[in-house]
């Protein structure tokens, strides 16, 4: 992982940390260029995270203890909090010493990987909703959504974590890390995809039902099945499902870019970058299917 300097650049670029020549590092002995970083780590915003998905792991697994719902729901924010909460701690030892080979994989692995199980979270709810609002709305079969969008999540998650433990691989020999780094990108794209396929598919539903209901109206007639009754506990769950799938669709977005540079990158190098379009956007698609959980917000007797 070292950087080399371009072509007729006075400038010389400080070599990224590796193993065999940054073991005894400390902040008064390298600069921080060297480190695995490449900025001083701050403390606040990844205490912050590390108590806020902390509290939100407690919060789900509470709400399941007290509606027997959703289990699935549950395993999916669990895993997906818990990543979150690794990776955090990884950046908080790391504050102590940026140096340190471990730590830094723990953070980069699990915060990468951790946004695709609140994703599958996420289409688990589409089957629901299609029955909500009318399946014959819906231009393939309700049961269908998540038999196509989890398996593709799952894809996602493999390459993510194969390409993280390739790289782990190859920071510790001091190879390339060019192929880890290819998977993990295209593990995020391919998620990157899945999330804009099911964009598509959520917006087409909605205008098909929103149609619906308008001919129904203009015809002076009965819709082919009564609307449901829209509270705003449901009205919430919707907005927190569309806010969840933004956020998470940015913070791949963001990823994708990047990595693409790779690992010492313009684009890593800024912490402020990593603050708002990593922590930032994952808590709030977290805060929102927190709030508006689907045990609390449909009322029907789902125990998968």
């Amino acid at each position: 992982m070292s950087a080399t300097a371009t072509s007729g650049s006075s400038t010389p670029v400080t070599p990224q940390a590796t193993p065999s020549d940054t073991a005894n590092c400390t902040l008064d002995t390298c600069p921080l260029d060297s480190s695995f970083y490449m900025y001083r780590i701050n403390l606040v915003p990844n205490v912050a995270f590390l108590a806020f998905f902390s509290c939100s792991l407690l919060a789900f697994i509470c709400v399941y203890a007290l509606t027997r719902r959703w289990f699935s729901f549950l395993v999916a924010m669990a895993l997906g909090t818990v990543c979150e909460i690794i990776g955090y701690m990884g950046r908080i030892l790391s504050h102590h010493n940026q140096w340190e080979e471990n730590y830094f994989l723990i953070q980069i692995i699990c915060l990468t990987i951790g946004p695709a199980f609140f994703s599958a979270g996420i289409y688990l709810c589409l089957s629901h909703i299609v029955g909500l609002f009318g399946p014959e709305h819906s231009r393939i079969p309700a049961t269908w959504y998540p038999k196509m969008f989890i398996p593709c999540d799952i894809v996602a998650l493999i390459l993510q974590a194969t390409g993280g433990a390739i790289a782990a691989i190859a920071l510790g020999d001091g190879t390339s890390l060019d192929t880890g780094d290819n998977i993990m990108i295209a593990g995020l794209s391919f998620q990157v995809l899945t999330l804009l396929i099911f964009i598509v598919i959520c917006v087409d539903f909605g205008f098909r039902v929103w149609k619906g209901q308008k001919v129904g109206k203009e015809a002076h007639s009965e819709p082919t099945t009564k609307p449901p009754t829209v509270s705003w506990q449901v009205k919430g769950f919707l907005a927190a499902v569309a806010l969840s799938t933004f956020t998470i669709f940015w913070r791949c977005t963001y990823r994708v870019a990047e990595l693409s540079r790779g690992w010492t990158g313009p684009i890593t190098r800024r912490q402020d970058l990593f603050v708002w379009f990593e922590g930032f956007l994952i808590s709030i698609a977290v805060a929102a299917l927190e709030v508006f959980h689907p045990s609390l917000c449909l009322r029907e007797n789902r125990t998968d």
